[in-house]
Parts: C-alpha cells; sequence; structure tokens
C-alpha cells in the first residue's frame, strides 16, 4: 500500500511519519503525475488558501476530484478538512468541494487560541483520543451522506463521507495511530 500526502505546505512529514510507524509507504505528491499510484490521500494542515491556490496552480484540483469520484479515500486534517468542504463560510477560496459539509475557518480562534484536547471518538472504541487544535475549523453544518464522527463544544471535529475523511485536528502530532489505521482500513 502506497500513500499519497499533499506536500505542498504544512504538516506533511508528520503525517508520513505516522504511517510509516504502521508500516505504510507514503509518498510526498506535489504533481499530478505522483497521483497515478497511490492507494489513498492525505491533506494536511497548513493555511488553506495557499494550499489550495498551490493545488489550482498546479493542475491538482480535478485529478484530485476524478480519483476521490472512483472511489479513492481521502483524508484530510484541518487545512485539509477545510479543502475538502463544499462550502467554506465567507469564503470562495479554490477547493476540491468533495463533502456535504460547511466550514468554519479558524473557528477556535487565532494561533494563541490553540488548544489540546481529550475527545471521545466512538468509531476508534472508548479510549479518548488527546487531539490537538492549531487554529482548527470546525463544521457548523454536516449533510448526509456526510456524518459527524466526533464533536466538540456541540460542533463537529470529524467527519466522514463514504471514502472521505475530516478532522479539525491534527493527529499526525501525536504517537496515537488509531485515526491513521481507521483512514488504511477505509482502503482495503
Amino acid at each position: 500500500m502506497k500513500i499519497g500526502v499533499l506536500a505542498m505546505q504544512g504538516a506533511f512529514r508528520e503525517h508520513i511519519a505516522s504511517l510509516a510507524a504502521l508500516g505504510v509507504e507514503g509518498v510526498e505528491i506535489r504533481r499530478e503525475r505522483q497521483l497515478e499510484d497511490i492507494d489513498g490521500l492525505i491533506i494536511p494542515g497548513g493555511e488553506s488558501t495557499t494550499i489550495g491556490k498551490l493545488m489550482v496552480d498546479f493542475n491538482l484540483l480535478e485529478p484530485i476530484r476524478e480519483l476521490a469520484a472512483a472511489g479513492m479515500p481521502l483524508f484530510g486534517t484541518c487545512a485539509g478538512m477545510v479543502l475538502l468542504a463544499r462550502d467554506i463560510i465567507g469564503s470562495d477560496q479554490p477547493r476540491l468541494g468533495l463533502m456535504h459539509v460547511s466550514v468554519q475557518r479558524n473557528a477556535f480562534g487565532r494561533q494563541v487560541d490553540s488548544f489540546e484536547v481529550d475527545l471521545e471518538i466512538p468509531v476508534l472504541g472508548e479510549e479518548p483520543f488527546h487531539a490537538v487544535f492549531i487554529r482548527a475549523p470546525y463544521l457548523e453544518r454536516v449533510e448526509p451522506p456526510a456524518e459527524s464522527l466526533a464533536t466538540f463544544m456541540g460542533k463537529t471535529v470529524m467527519a466522514r463521507q463514504g471514502n472521505l475523511l475530516a478532522t479539525a485536528f491534527h493527529p499526525e502530532l501525536t504517537n496515537d495511530l488509531r485515526i491513521h489505521r481507521y483512514f488504511l482500513e477505509m482502503i482495503k
């Protein structure tokens, strides 16, 4: 199994390290041709506006949309969640627009308002997941076929829609590999 990690900006190296810890090859993706032999794609955190513009500049939006439509699993964290959303509140920035959700960018405040919290995520089991939120978004609205997998303060911070997975937080910044493992199980 080979997982691509969009390497335009943000914590792509940390995702590749998480994949390696699970015995899976992670490869940096910057060009369309690199999408050809991967089994899944992770879109990391960072600055969603910048990542979206770079995806336009490198002609990656449509090829990734086509791969998702063909069933390839995508996993977006933080900015990646924003890029997966159909609707970004107050913004028309470039995005993949695949998930039936509305996302609020920087919804929990600025960088200085970043925080960590233990989340209950039933699909991962009973043990809480220690989540790291950095200038994090949340989902204001989740519509079928998208479904909420975890909430914090009444807002959805993890969601799935078929082959699409999104978290508002950064599992790649912890040693807990359960969310990456959950994503890999979506590929089988």
